[in-house]
């Protein structure tokens, strides 16, 4: 006997199928989209980070940071930045003027078309206003090295801010109103466990501090002969970035005459010149 129930539920099979596959195909589709929506705005999320970050294209590994040294509080170790592209910077730096040789040395400067940056010590200043005039029109960074510069660190951390303001009253003096700049050198640099507490005071009272990584040695002795100069400056050129220590005292009568040469080797080097700013 014929079962007349087959046909039917065998159509009824077909058409759940048809349909179970059309509901696949619908998802599949959607899921599509939607992968493809999320890559989009996943690609123009990542443009836009490029931007507002500021994030070189050529380098994904190199940060450009458009912000000035002066607003940023605290260390400062420009060494330590890494740089995909190879570049070499060197940044030249005088402590403890301005003295009888700062003219000598900004026309060795002009020179080179180099610019440099001077940590200026209070008192000098004071003595000599034309000559930090002469800096700042020249183009040179104008830095804080105390007001007296007869710090041991056995004073207090707050009479050692006090001395940094009174330096920082003075050249503000000197140079108007516009003069901005937080950025310190420590006496001797902020080395050391012993000076942790100098170093936080710096900090909160506003002050950007920078030690250095390469020396000529010139403070190592009055007029030291400028091979040995020279020598001190060859053993410690090392890395991409350099920041060179140097004088601008009346006894440093060498590290003048000795400019030309370290600048030169610098450039052999293959290293750029910059100020910190």
């Amino acid at each position: 006997m014929i079962n007349l129930n087959k046909k039917p539920n065998t159509i009824n099979k077909k058409i759940l199928l048809g349909i179970f596959l059309i509901i696949i195909c619908i998802c599949f589709i959607f899921t599509l989209l939607v992968i493809k929506h999320n890559k989009k705005t996943t690609s123009n999320n990542l443009k836009h980070k490029h931007v507002s970050g500021s994030i070189s294209k050529k380098s994904k590994t190199t940060l450009v940071i458009n912000i000035s040294l002066r607003q940023v509080p605290g260390e400062y170790t420009p060494w330590t930045i890494k740089r995909a592209d190879g570049t070499k910077i060197a940044y030249l730096t005088f402590d403890d003027g301005p003295s009888i040789n700062t003219e000598k040395i900004l026309s060795i400067l002009n020179q080179n078309n180099i610019k440099a940056s001077f940590f200026l010590i209070g008192k000098n200043a004071e003595n000599n206003p034309n000559l930090v005039k002469e800096e700042v029109a020249n183009g040179e960074v104008i830095g804080n090295h105390t007001y007296s510069h007869q710090i041991n660190y056995k004073e207090s951390s707050t009479d050692f801010v006090n001395d940094l303001n009174r330096c920082n009253l003075v050249l503000k003096t000197i140079i108007g109103k516009n003069y901005t700049s937080n950025i310190i050198r420590f006496p001797g640099g902020s080395f050391g466990h012993r000076l942790a507490p100098f170093r936080d005071a710096a900090t909160k009272a506003g002050y950007a501090f920078i030690n250095w990584n390469d020396e000529t040695g010139d403070s190592d002795g009055y007029d030291l002969p400028v091979p040995v100069l020279l020598n001190n400056l060859h053993k410690y050129t090392i890395g991409n970035t350099v920041v060179i220590l140097m004088h601008d005292a009346s006894a440093k009568k060498t590290t003048v005459q000795a400019l030309p040469q370290v600048i030169q080797y610098l450039k052999a080097k293959g290293y750029i010149f910059k100020t910190l700013q």
